[in-house]
């Protein structure tokens, strides 16, 4: 899929989307499988207690027990879930920018190369939920309180039943949800700009701002289309599961009832969570893509990707370091390698022949002894 880069419409990266996830399906799915298996585990658990306290109710040293052990499952599954999905969005823009340029990689690869930067990644993680979700529903929470003892006092004072006070603090949610979705749309390329530049957390943050400008009308177009195919996989794949379950021998009879009602809860949350896996790749690949177009508009990439085609940019080689012995400034012969573009950082090396042909082109200016006695 090593395509000539260009500004893309988006309609065009809407395209470009589906054939790489199609091409590419089990990789990506493999990807995104594994933070969605991370928060089933814990789920499915939570979920077969309660089933089981249902049928013993009067249990109460047990019903006791497996709260606590809930709890005690909700603070270790959390942190891993938060760092498995930091990590599963970095793999996933890895895998996405090979496949934009045309190189193979697989699952493993994927999570190998995000390793070693781990933790910048659950760091951007991190700050998207404190940014998107946690500060909005922190002032959210406020504002009920606030507006709960202000009704109070209105109605004590006889001023009237508060409902000025409730428009107000419809108007003030309104603005936090926006607020939550403008911070989502900036904070959408911080993981491309992180993986493929291999910056910082407060420098992918600053990298995404910058690049998001201009198009966040666009990608708040695929976060709603994402959520509408959601819709209809989820659709697609609940209803007929209800059915089938609906025409099992016996399921209306009063002893089967609450068995059949726990495996309608299970099926919904069952396919929920398979409709996540096989959305998010959608998002991780579309992200990308417009990482890639940001750059092509605002930093002309195209001409730079052209030009390390070409073989006219070539990183320079790396150098041997200096010999701890001696000090840098006696080391004669050995500069400091400078270091790659960033815009060539996860990008693959210039061509062997561009190369062979820099190198045949500086061997033909040295002349042996030999050849300059003749």
């Amino acid at each position: 899929m090593d395509e000539t880069f260009h500004p893309s419409t988006l309609s065009e990266i809407l395209d470009r989307t589906a054939q790489l996830y199609r091409s590419r399906f089990f990789v990506f799915l493999g990807i995104a499988f594994i933070p969605t298996a991370a928060l089933l585990v814990p789920v499915v658990a939570v979920f077969l207690f309660f089933a089981w306290t249902r049928t013993h109710p009067s249990d109460v040293a047990a019903g006791v027990v497996g709260v606590l052990g809930t709890i005690a499952l909700g603070l270790v599954a959390v942190p891993i879930f938060v760092g498995v999905s930091a990590l599963a969005s970095a793999a996933m823009s890895h895998a996405a920018s090979r496949a934009i340029l045309g190189q193979a990689t697989t699952i493993r690869d994927a999570y190998k190369a995000v390793w070693p930067r781990g933790w910048r990644y659950i760091g951007i993680y991190l700050i998207e939920i404190l940014a998107v979700w946690a500060a909005p529903f922190s002032a959210w929470f406020a504002l009920v309180l606030f507006s709960a003892a202000l009704t109070v006092l209105a109605r004590s004072a006889g001023i009237g039943e508060g409902g000025f006070f409730a428009f107000i603090g419809f108007l003030i949610v309104i603005g936090l949800v926006a607020y939550g979705v403008w911070m989502s749309l900036s904070l959408s390329l911080a993981f491309p700009a992180c993986v493929i530049e291999q910056s910082g957390v407060s420098a992918a943050i600053k990298r995404s701002f910058s690049l998001a400008k201009g198009t966040k009308r666009r990608i708040l177009l695929l976060y709603l289309l994402g959520m509408a195919l959601s819709t209809i996989l989820s659709i697609a794949v609940v209803v007929p599961l209800i059915v089938v379950l609906s025409l099992l021998p016996g399921v209306n009879s009063p002893e089967h009832s609450e068995a059949v009602g726990t495996a309608a809860v299970f099926i919904l949350y069952g396919a929920r969570f398979a409709v996540q896996a096989l959305t998010r790749p959608v998002y991780g690949i579309a992200l990308m893509l417009f990482y890639y177009d940001q750059r092509i508009r605002l930093e002309a990439f195209d001409i730079e990707w052209m030009m390390l085609k070409a073989g006219l940019t070539v990183p320079s080689p790396p150098q041997p370091a200096p010999q701890p012995s001696l000090p840098p400034a006696l080391v004669m012969g050995n500069p400091p390698p400078e270091a790659a573009p960033a815009a060539f950082t996860e990008l693959p090396a210039a061509p062997a022949s561009a190369e062979t042909t820099v190198h045949s082109a500086a061997e033909s200016t040295v002349h042996s002894p030999a050849e300059s006695a003749g």
